[in-house]
């Protein structure tokens, strides 16, 4: 006989927590009539049952064992919001093995352990929603898995962290140094006190990996991910890129070359007309190419409160759907492909184009010897900057390469900053979407 409404139990009453009961409590009626049946918010789990959240419950919703709702056999639809890996883990996979579908936001999780996640899911015939772990409101996970499914994917290039995409817009549109752009990011609520997964790129990293294993049907391999912050920028590399044409941004990068791909995470200058270098602020952008549909752009907030909350309700009312019509295990048909065999290149035999910028002591001879040990390894110049700012006794010279080799470029820099006449460790950015 088939259910009168969906039940549904929250795991966590953080932030994204309160903003998916929100939803689901002020436009139920909404819900309702579009869906053509009722969802119904039995409980919500939380160790902290006192703090406000802006939410008037009824008397009961608000518990503080999640257990209760795991084996509760009335809720149908188990939502997991705490984060971490334990015991969200746990958690999920208990609800899997109780016969109930998961939705959760929880990237660093599916990240890591999501191989066993969707191994118990396909085994035990339950829907996972993940919409949220990935660009917050942008429905990105859908396009892949669904909306694109007639296409190869070519390419990815995403902005997925809205606290690095803050500061770097910071730094490019005022001139201040990456501390003062972290501490007012901090203060406006952008960065956690402790920023490290957002800075270091840990957190794009996380993203990277669900969305390569949805486009390119590789594994979950996160710790394959090359990963590289932006704790290294400074207000004169945003000057000269600039100066060059182009801006400097925290880019996922996700790209089928041969049998390989490139699966990265690091600070990319592209060129000012690119369709994604103008994303600025605390918004996400995600850049994709592919054979049928050519190019396009998917734009919106990454984060907070109601931009995540509504994908959470999103996958929540897909699998209800599901639910109400028999189709309960449709979305595991297009969660994760099957291995396409790929493999994942590796950091060092990457190709790309690079903006270097040595500090030479001002000297004759000096472009003659750093050019020539760039040549000696198949590195040629594009074009190159040199001013006569002193600093500390140093000028800066900044080149732009033509296409070349990590592993060269490394073994290059290596060599040159060796070199009595470089002051200082040669700072390299890689550049995307000029010359290939």
């Amino acid at each position: 006989m088939k259910k009168k409404s969906i039940n549904i139990g929250i795991i966590g009453f953080g932030t994204v927590g309160a903003g998916t009961a929100k939803i689901l409590l002020r436009k139920r009626k909404e819900l309702e009539r579009k869906l053509g049946f009722p969802m119904v918010l039995k409980n919500i789990a939380d160790l902290d049952t006192k703090r406000d959240r802006g939410i008037k419950l009824s008397a009961g919703v608000l518990i503080n064992n999640a257990q209760a709702i795991l084996n509760d056999p009335e809720i149908d639809i188990v939502v997991e919001l705490m984060g971490g890996i334990h015991p969200a883990k746990e958690f999920i996979l208990q609800a899997i093995r109780n016969g109930k579908h998961v939705v959760t936001a929880n990237k660093a999780l599916l990240a890591t352990e999501g191989h066993e996640i969707f191994k118990a899911a396909r085994e035990n015939r339950v829907d996972i929603g993940f919409e949220a772990s990935v660009a917050g409101s942008i429905p990105i996970i859908k396009v892949v898995r669904e909306s694109l499914v007639g296409n190869s994917i070519q390419s990815i290039y995403g902005i997925i962290n809205g606290t690095s995409n803050y500061i770097l817009t910071k730094m490019t549109e005022e001139g201040v140094d990456f501390a003062s752009a972290l501490k007012e990011a901090q203060t406006l609520g952008y960065a956690e006190m402790d920023p490290t997964f957002d800075v270091e790129g840990i957190d794009s990293a996380h993203k990277l990996t669900i969305l390569a294993s949805l486009a390119f049907g590789v594994p979950f391999s996160f710790k394959k991910i090359y990963t590289e912050g932006i704790t290294k920028i400074t207000p004169l590399d945003i000057q000269f890129a600039s100066e060059f044409g182009y801006k400097i941004k925290l880019l996922a990068i996700a790209k089928q070359a041969g049998k390989d791909i490139d699966v990265r995470i690091h600070p990319t200058m592209l060129p000012y007309d690119h369709m994604i270098a103008g994303v600025n602020g605390v918004f996400n952008a995600i850049y994709i190419e592919s054979d049928a549909t050519g190019s396009q752009l998917y734009y919106g907030r990454g984060a907070g409160e109601m931009p995540t909350g509504s994908a959470v309700v999103s996958d929540i009312a897909d699998i209800a759907g599901n639910i109400k019509t028999g189709a309960a295990d449709r979305m595991q048909r297009v969660n994760i492909p099957a291995h396409s065999g790929l493999r994942i290149r590796k950091i060092e035999d990457i190709k790309t184009c690079y903006y270097l910028r040595f500090s030479a002591l001002d000297k004759p001879g000096v472009l003659s010897k750093i050019s020539g040990i760039l040549g000696s390894y198949n590195i040629s110049i594009k074009s190159m900057i040199q001013k006569g700012r002193k600093i500390e006794k140093a000028v800066p010279v900044v080149m732009m390469t033509h296409e070349a080799r990590e592993k060269d470029m490394i073994q290059a820099l290596s060599r040159i900053d060796r070199l009595s006449i470089v002051s200082e460790k040669t700072m390299y950015l890689r550049v995307e979407g000029g010359e290939n």
